[in-house]
């Protein structure tokens, strides 16, 4: 499974830090992640989803079974 971390607006939607979830491709976890946890519908099409610490653009990357992925807002400052 992989482990996902979510940051800022992501957290608060997700309502954890972390979580293991089944998903062969980010198309997968995308909807895991919302089927999971609804908040994350509005979410999601505004953050950038890092498979590995590179971001993924497309739904078929694939999601290895030990894969850590991030979630991250948009962010903005100084």
């Amino acid at each position: 499974m992989a482990t996902v971390r979510y940051f800022a607006g992501a957290r608060d939607a997700a309502g954890v830090e972390s979580e293991a979830v089944p998903a062969a491709t980010v198309g997968e976890l995308h909807a895991a992640l919302v089927a999971s946890h609804p908040a994350l519908t509005d979410v999601l099409p505004r953050c950038s989803l890092l498979v590995g610490g590179v971001r993924a653009s497309d739904d078929a990357t694939p999601v290895g079974a030990d894969e850590l992925v991030d979630v991250l807002p948009p962010f903005a400052g100084g």
